[in-house]
């Protein structure tokens, strides 16, 4: 337009010349389409605003059409908002439920490690009782063969004193002396 043009026009002319067209009906009632039902609402006031045409009636229409885009707009952020809210509310809490079913998972892991060695542990005093028992058998064996030695020695000591007496009371009832013994006084 002209600069002339512009200043006769007035203020409200100037911004609707500046400001972007508003959605049609087509592009408003599409998109109510795909807004909740809650937001169904505002097609039909934008099908009105521009079934009502007239000189008069479009600044207002104007204005109108703008605040209903601005509404539109503003609802739809909102709606974007209550989303990302709700994605992240899901997100937390699928992090809170695989942080449970790891700190379940560690639990029950070291509970497993735990009865294994509890286990292991058992089975060690099991084989350590076993080993002294046979430690102790072993000692028992030990000591009854000392004891059987000792038997078998004093035996013998008694069978060579017994010996020694009937060899010493042939010398004595033969008259003789042992020859070994007294060799070094015969000469």
């Amino acid at each position: 337009m002209e600069s002339s043009q512009l200043h006769s026009l007035d203020s409200v002319q100037v911004k609707e010349l500046e400001k972007p067209d508003p959605p049609t009906a087509s592009a408003v009632s599409h998109q109510s389409l795909e807004e909740p039902k809650e937001h169904a609402i505002t097609a039909p006031l934008v099908q009105k605003v521009e079934d009502s045409g007239g000189n008069k009636g479009t600044v207002d229409s104007v204005d109108r059409d703008a605040e209903l885009a601005r509404v539109v707009s503003e609802k739809r952020l909102a709606l974007i908002k209550a989303w990302e809210e709700s994605e992240k509310t899901k997100a937390e809490n699928r992090a809170y439920k695989k942080l449970s079913a790891v700190g379940l998972w560690e639990s029950k892991k070291k509970a497993s490690v735990e009865a294994q060695l509890k286990i292991i542990e058992e089975n060690l005093e099991r084989k350590k009782a076993e080993y002294a028992e046979k430690m102790k058998n072993k000692i028992a064996d030990i000591h009854r063969s000392a004891e059987e030695k000792r038997a078998m020695v004093e035996a013998q000591k008694r069978e060579e004193f017994i010996e020694l007496e009937e060899t010493a009371a042939k010398f004595r009832s033969s008259g003789r002396t042992p020859a070994k013994f007294f060799a070094c006084f015969k000469a």
